[in-house]
């Protein structure tokens, strides 16, 4: 097997019969039959389905070095043009659910392309098993797996001191037996926890203690891994009604690890905490993850600017100043993105191993942007939308006996009531559902705290030419001045 269709997705995914609970009972039965999980899972399932066409496979798929015919997003880029065959595929995925799975299969198999062409640096380190990792990727890309992953810790104690507390809640390796690690504690937050193959659990950078310096994955269904689900942010299950929380609502979970075993040849590393922060901070994940998020934002806004302006036609505002002017904000920020997002690739190079690297710096300056922007854009579309986007009668109101009034009192600018109320219904359930509000939060926080982020970019701008270019002019006019 090499890619994988929407209902071998979902077979494999039922069968596993992970530990998945929510609303205080443990879902039982087919979990794609879950009223929680149903519309996310069926969206998955088709963009599995895409890669089978011949109309999508040129984006989607590539030949590996077995010449079997494996997803694009395992792609390890070696040319610009595998960077751009990257971004064609992650954005042909976007497309399909408008930008707002920020956890399509693509970007944990991007995590995993990352990591495996990262394997250099847990060579030769104590407690590392790089042969493990490059396995484990070639045995994803054959079964084509989907993947969770969490590696934050619950926020119990955020303080700088809190490492010095005793542990008890984040999860952590309490044992080192002939069979494996014993891992014991919760993390948080994996988004789709519990309808994936597997789960990949790493560190994030900075821990303080070994017993938290760890990478490995296990499928999902291992002993002792419970997944408790938030509640559901689906309020109705018509597409007319709930256009975008009925398909693409993912779910995010906390992760229990009840002395869960990991076989050593599930292992990537454990017990380095050196590795831990070098192999996040020096691999390849970051440049590789930058550039799907950022390839999938791009799509995002686009989609955006596509709402707030059927908005505007729907309603007839165009000739507003400050309509054009709100709009205007959107088309910028997109073509900034686009913009950036090909920079990374132009000024991507090879490292050491021959393997192309997207620019991180624009890639950096992208999502913090997006981080910004994005909240700015909801707003937008509910000052454009403004009573609109409260005085919404559901679907069944239409179907009634008054159905023909709301159509005609309803009306918008050369459309009947019901395909008005149906775009703000849509509007509506990207900016201010549950389903919206979380999608907000979500983007506010992608890839990092903005603040932290913004440190980040300040720290490793190249800054030297600018100052020397300040320092020539200054030169240049006290020579002047001394002739």
């Amino acid at each position: 097997m090499t890619i994988m269709t929407g209902s071998e997705y979902l077979e494999r995914i039922n069968g596993l019969g992970a530990e998945v609970w929510i609303a205080g009972e443990k879902v039982t039965g087919d979990i794609s039959e879950h009223p929680a999980f149903k519309g996310v899972m069926t969206s998955q399932a088709e963009l599995y389905d895409m890669q089978q066409k011949s109309s999508f496979s040129e984006h989607l798929t590539f030949m590996d070095d077995n010449k079997q015919k494996v997803g694009t997003s395992y792609l390890i880029p070696k040319t610009r043009a595998d960077l751009e065959k990257r971004r064609r595929m992650i954005q042909t995925w976007a497309r399909r659910t408008a930008g707002l799975m920020g956890r399509s299969p693509d970007y944990m198999n991007t995590a995993l392309a990352a990591f495996a062409s990262s394997v250099h640096l847990l060579k030769g380190q104590p407690n590392c098993f790089p042969e493990n990792l490059t396995k484990f990727y070639k045995y994803a890309i054959s079964k084509d797996l989907s993947f969770t992953h969490t590696f934050i810790n619950p926020q119990n104690n955020r303080s700088l001191l809190s490492f010095a507390d005793e542990d008890t809640t984040n999860a952590r390796v309490v044992k080192r037996m002939e069979e494996g690690l014993v891992i014991k504690g919760a993390k948080l937050l994996a988004t789709q926890g519990g309808i994936t193959d597997e789960i990949i659990v790493f560190s994030a950078p900075g821990i303080q203690d070994q017993s938290h310096a760890f990478a490995f994955s296990i499928p999902s269904n291992t002993e002792g891994v419970k997944f408790v689900c938030r509640k559901s942010l689906i309020d109705d299950h018509s597409h007319y009604n709930s256009p975008l929380s009925s398909r693409f609502e993912e779910m995010d979970a906390v992760v229990i690890f009840d002395n869960v075993l990991v076989p050593w040849e599930r292992v990537f590393f454990y017990d380095n905490i050196k590795t831990a922060n070098e192999f996040y901070k020096n691999g390849n994940f970051i440049p590789f993850a930058l550039h799907q998020i950022v390839s999938r934002q791009v799509i995002k806004t686009e989609f955006i600017l596509g709402v707030a302006k059927s908005i505007v036609d729907t309603i007839n505002i165009n000739e507003y100043q400050h309509v054009q002017s709100k709009v205007s904000e959107i088309i910028k920020g997109l073509e900034s993105g686009k913009a950036l997002l090909l920079a990374s690739e132009l000024q991507a190079e090879k490292d050491d191993r021959g393997i192309m690297i997207p620019d991180r710096t624009a890639l950096y300056v992208a999502v913090n942007q997006f981080q910004e922007t994005y909240p700015r854009f909801i707003e937008i579309v509910q000052l454009l939308g403004a009573s609109g986007m409260i005085n919404l009668p559901d679907e069944k109101q239409f179907n009634s006996p008054i159905g023909a009034d709301l159509d005609h009192y309803l009306q918008g600018f050369d459309v009947k009531g019901k395909e008005r109320v149906k775009l703000f219904q849509l509007a509506f359930d990207l900016c201010m559902s549950s389903f919206g509000s979380r999608q907000t939060l979500y983007e506010r926080f992608f890839f990092g705290d903005p603040v932290r982020l913004s440190q980040m970019i300040y720290q490793t701008y190249n800054m030297d030419p600018s100052i020397s270019f300040v320092e020539e002019l200054l030169n240049k006019t006290d020579c002047e001045k001394s002739e």
